[in-house]
């Protein structure tokens, strides 16, 4: 029982950390996104570390949904972010651990796949 209320105060004091930083704005908006969504997704019932990297890197990749205006006016961005959202689940999505989002590495990650994609689309361009 005293192990229940031990990894209780733990997990809410991890949760106190990450809303603190985002708060206070020491990081900067990706890491703060995918750490927060990353920690609340492994908290909810059958979650597996598989869906939850995957589904916080595309929330935190399309913070809000294509399609948008944004979009609309920049219609590469919208590429943009589907290629970057494929090179990073297939490149960043092994960082996290159940136990450990590691938002500042997974950031790097996912940073590294914007430039590729940037590179590789202005390549390709006419």
């Amino acid at each position: 029982m005293e192990m229940k209320g031990f990894l209780k105060f733990v997990l809410v004091l991890v949760m106190g950390m990450v809303l603190v930083s985002v708060c206070s704005g020491d990081v900067d908006s990706f890491r703060d996104c995918y750490a927060k969504c990353f920690i609340f997704c492994m908290i909810e019932p059958n979650q597996t570390l598989c869906t939850c990297t995957t589904q916080c890197l595309k929330e935190c990749i399309f913070p809000s949904l294509p399609g948008t205006m944004a979009a609309i006016d920049h219609p590469h961005t919208q590429n943009l972010g589907y290629c970057k959202l494929g090179c990073a689940t297939s490149l960043c999505s092994n960082i996290s651990k159940a136990h450990d989002p590691d938002g500042k590495n997974v950031e790097s990650c996912v940073g590294s796949c914007t430039n590729k994609c940037t590179m590789s689309y202005t390549s390709s361009s006419p």
